[in-house]
């Protein structure tokens, strides 16, 4: 199905459906909430393999589903987590550790950057609300593995292992939201090795994957002999000297989580940068929903992708905690996007979009992948923006792993 939102029928839809709460800064989180529960709990009792974990939706609009060595694997028993969260039922903590169990042997995966995603999201959120020492100790070996991945010549965790007839070491921006779990893993055990790869990792990634606008290319290639930038490329956007959405929501909040962790002003100062350029971009649709790449050319079916707004939002909510004055604006800019997400313009009708909360996301547009349909990480993200900002706005410190 084609998403066809000229920018003033967005705008129309905004002012009808959500202004009210764009005025008050606030969102009906728990009429919002109620519509998560549902979508997750049909999901849940639709899919019966716990094993195969909802990713998107199919081109004929099936179930798209993957295995526990997806990179996105982590997200749909995460998103039970947040549940459980938030509304403390043992039977979404039950859920929950129904569809974490498959994910436990990824810990010895060693092919893969991405088990942040796949671990951290699922256990990590599980070890926090439960304590299970099961968890700790899958945790650590994740962490392990991922480290195994580290090259002091380059300074970063390789990305990607294909295309090895063009890329010697690819790093890609989206391997900063993989730092958190190292990070944890360095104050769980008391080993600061773990710490100090994911901070050398935000070192070379802040110096080479970011323009003096604060945009991301999406893939930098390391050479493996003298450790220097050789190939910088934006895999997944329009062009390679263009910033894809997706891309910059991902160094907005990677830098976040790296200032949080190591209260490096550095970090912290680039975190801000990625904020400035995401919200205030010339391109930027009036709702803060971006199109999926900030560059691509204008056209009335120009796809959106409301898992850069999730992301960026969750991100932005952390941000505003660390920025003095300038915090407002970002959390301003956080509660309008998840204002709009929460709207029916992107929030799905129950039992609708393949039991997905979003709709209007955007996988892999260059491909002419997962395009205008539901991600599970966009669903992830959402529900920890809501959860994050009914802390806040009740006073109190968002929740982190």
């Amino acid at each position: 199905m084609k998403f066809y939102l000229p920018l003033t029928a967005i705008i129309a839809l905004v002012l009808v459906l959500g202004f009210k709460f764009l005025q008050q800064e606030k969102i009906p989180v728990e009429t919002t909430m109620q519509r998560v529960e549902q979508q997750l709990k049909a999901m849940a009792q639709a899919n019966t393999d716990v094993t195969r974990y909802p990713r998107s939706t199919n081109k004929d609009g099936s179930l798209a589903t993957v295995t526990s060595d997806d990179w996105t694997s982590g997200f749909f028993p995460g998103s039970l987590w947040y549940m459980y969260d938030y509304t403390k039922d043992r039977n979404w903590e039950k859920m929950a550790r129904n569809w974490t169990a498959g994910l436990a042997k990824e810990q010895f995966n060693k092919t893969t950057h991405d088990l942040g995603f796949m671990l951290y999201c699922s256990f990590g959120n599980g070890y926090r609300l439960t304590r299970d020492p099961a968890y700790r100790d899958i945790l650590i070996e994740g962490a392990k593995s991922l480290m195994s991945r580290f090259d002091e010549r380059t300074g970063a965790i390789r990305s990607w292992d294909f295309n090895k007839e063009v890329w010697q070491f690819p790093v890609i921006i989206d391997n900063m939201m993989n730092l958190e779990m190292l990070y944890w893993a360095s104050k769980e055990t008391g080993d600061p090795i773990y710490a100090a790869v994911a901070t050398q990792h935000a070192i070379t990634t802040l110096n080479n994957h970011f323009r003096p606008d604060f945009s991301s290319y999406h893939v930098i290639d390391y050479d493996t002999v003298s450790g220097k930038a050789r190939i910088k490329q934006t895999h997944q956007g329009y062009a390679d000297a263009s910033a894809w959405a997706r891309g910059q929501a991902w160094g907005l909040y990677g830098f976040t989580v790296a200032y949080r962790e190591t209260k490096d002003e550095r970090f912290l100062k680039h975190a801000q940068g990625i904020a400035e350029f995401f919200i205030n971009h010339k391109n930027m649709p009036s709702d803060k929903v971006p199109y999926w790449d900030f560059d691509a050319p204008s056209r009335p079916d120009l796809p959106r992708d409301a898992s850069a707004a999730a992301i960026a939002a969750s991100g932005l909510l952390e941000l505003s905690g660390y920025s003095g004055a300038k915090g407002e604006a970002y959390k301003s800019a956080a509660t309008q996007m998840l204002s709009t997400l929460a709207t029916p313009a992107y929030l799905a009708k129950p039992k609708s979009n393949n039991n997905f909360v979003l709709m209007h996301c955007t996988g892999h547009m260059p491909n002419n992948s997962e395009v205008d349909v539901p991600l599970n990480y966009a669903d992830y993200y959402f529900i920890e923006g809501m959860l994050r900002l009914e802390r806040m706005n009740k006073g109190l410190k968002p929740t982190y792993n």
